[in-house]
């Protein structure tokens, strides 16, 4: 049982500051006037939902200074190969995705109001999803996109806290805003979202005074009453953890075919190197009928895939009552029954789901995947290392062996599913003889795709406060000498598609050849292939493959 309502806010504050307790139906916020402003309209930003706490809020401890001056993100990553530029899905890349969207045509449209938004996010699908939700609220109250920050009256960075190179990149940008907006006197609105603002809270406002709001990724859908508040002349920060109710907000997809759908929020592992629990909260698990809900609407909007999201998704249903009427002890709402129960809905043909945590992968969420014919052959589980003592000093609660087992169960139910997973190097105290059993267990498993990174110290974390720091140069050479095996690995692995004739979901035309169409396997191969993108757009087609690389498939409509 988690409290109805956390601790008051007590920081101190100047003159020019103050705190307020809010009630249980209302967002823990902090609010700043502006010179001249008046108070009585700063209350708080009002929200239908109780406060849920238990996550400590403090997470602004001074990072450590990296122990030499080398930039671990240009180090070689793994050859994607002729991939046409298009990410992998699972991220949006260390630059970041700017929003791209043509004016809305659906009745949840407001009427415009002549103002544009500008949203930048970084990070995972996670946050992804979050940019959507509060496009669909700027929408819905008469906003229109832009792609340029300079024609945009709100900006809206959507943050990712994961690594620090992805934190500076924010910094640069809201340098240039700033100015701008010291210098135009409008009325701009600048705000920071996600993970660095719930991580840095009322600390970025003093860092950057022009901001407008600061608000962790639990307000996605309260971003009309906030923008409210600012407008009564406020500056306001929304971080605390709240309880995410079901709303009637109207995400503004990225895609016409494909979408994600949150299903748990937070997490609740404590993993020593990560401030996901700091920046995102403990797990909220949404009801399995209001997700079906979600996606039966998808569904009559011709959405073709759904890719189910949560941070820790198979700890899914784990904080819902009840428990299973066959008296096995376990609950009642387990992801593994949340796949039976949205496997049905009309139209949508094939469902993903990311990302797993070995901890709660069980042979039952196999065999589910196996028996519902619309599952994907797809899983994403990270590993994070392959040697024993570090997944230890990490907290993840399994072992390298144990890992292995869930990958062989995986093949024997689905012998052609691809694997996927992400790891790190450097971790503090890792020694040449634990990293080199990481590699091996690269090269035992068998990925066909590994999203790797050197260790990247997080403020608040256990890990970033240890004196055993690995050198950044030993970092990067331990980098580069892993992406060499993961990438030899995936080009063995993409082999047996060679000569095959797969089912392809088509997304559009290839960007970059607009007589290809482009489209993704069950196995999340991007596959490209002569054809008219946008006729095909939706469809599932069979392709006979012909070339493959290790990341991407060529081929010929059948």
């Amino acid at each position: 049982g988690l409290p109805l309502a956390g601790p008051p806010i007590s920081h101190v504050f100047s003159h020019s500051l103050f705190s307020i307790s809010t009630d249980m139906r209302s967002v823990c916020a902090t609010m700043r006037t502006r010179p001249g402003s008046r108070t009585r309209n700063a209350a708080f930003v009002p929200v239908s939902s109780r406060i849920r706490s238990g996550i400590p809020n403090d997470a602004h401890r001074r990072r450590p200074l990296p122990l030499f001056a080398v930039d671990l993100d240009t180090i070689a990553a793994p050859d994607l190969g002729d991939v046409d530029g298009t990410e992998d899905d699972m991220h949006c890349g260390l630059d970041g995705t700017v929003m791209d969207r043509p004016d809305p045509v659906a009745s949840g449209a407001g009427t415009p109001n002549g103002k544009k938004y500008f949203i930048h996010t970084f990070g995972c699908q996670m946050n992804l999803a979050d940019s959507e939700r509060m496009a669909g609220v700027l929408e819905g109250i008469g906003y229109r996109c832009s792609t340029e920050a300079s024609d945009a009256d709100v900006l809206i960075y959507n943050t990712c806290s994961i690594r620090e190179k992805a934190e500076l990149k924010l910094y640069s940008a809201l340098g240039r805003q700033a100015k701008r907006k010291r210098q135009h006197m409008g009325d701009m609105q600048i705000i920071v979202a996600g993970c660095v603002g719930a991580q840095e809270g009322e600390a970025l406002l003093r860092r950057v005074p022009e901001l407008d709001v600061v608000m962790g990724p639990h307000h996605a859908n309260r971003l009309g009453d906030i923008l409210a508040q600012v407008e009564a002349g406020n500056q306001v920060v929304a971080t605390e953890h709240i309880e995410i109710e079901e709303d009637i907000t109207v995400a503004r997809r990225d895609s016409d075919i494909t979408a994600w759908v949150n299903v748990i929020y937070g997490c609740n592992e404590k993993c020593t190197y990560c401030i996901v629990p700091f920046t995102r909260g403990q797990e909220q698990s949404r009801r399995p009928e209001d997700i079906k809900r979600e996606m039966a609407a998808l569904g009559e909007a011709g959405y073709k895939e759904v890719t189910l999201l949560g941070q820790n998704i198979d700890a899914y249903g784990r904080d819902l009552p009840g428990f299973a009427e066959d008296g096995s002890g376990r609950r009642a709402n387990t992801f593994t029954d949340l796949l039976y129960h949205v496997h049905d809905v009309p139209g949508i043909e094939r469902i993903r789901f990311a990302t797993s945590h070995p901890r709660y992968f069980t042979e039952r969420l196999i065999r589910a995947c196996a028996e519902l014919p619309k599952m994907c052959q797809f899983f994403h589980i990270p590993f994070q290392s392959g040697d024993d003592d570090i997944l230890r000093e990490m907290a993840r609660g399994y072992t390298a062996a144990r890992y292995k087992e869930i990958i062989n169960s995986i093949r024997r139910y689905i012998p052609d599913a691809s694997i996927s997973g992400d790891v790190i190097v450097g971790f503090p105290g890792e020694t040449e003889e634990q990293f080199e059993r990481t590699v091996q267990l690269v090269r035992d498993v068998g990925f066909d795709r590994v999203n790797t990174a050197a260790y990247s110290p997080r403020p608040g974390t256990p890990a970033a406060v240890r004196e055993d720091q690995v050198a950044d140069l030993i970092k990067a050479d331990r980098l580069n000498r892993l992406n060499v095996v993961v990438n030899e690995i995936a080009e063995l692995r993409a082999q047996r598609f060679a000569d095959r004739e797969l089912e392809v979901l088509v997304e559009g035309p290839n960007v970059r050849d607009p007589s290809q169409a482009m489209g993704r396997t069950s196995h999340n191969k991007i596959c490209f292939f002569d054809g008219d993108g946008d006729a095909l757009k939706g469809s599932l087609v069979t392709v006979k493959v012909n070339k493959v690389n290790a990341y991407t498939l060529y081929g010929e409509q059948v």
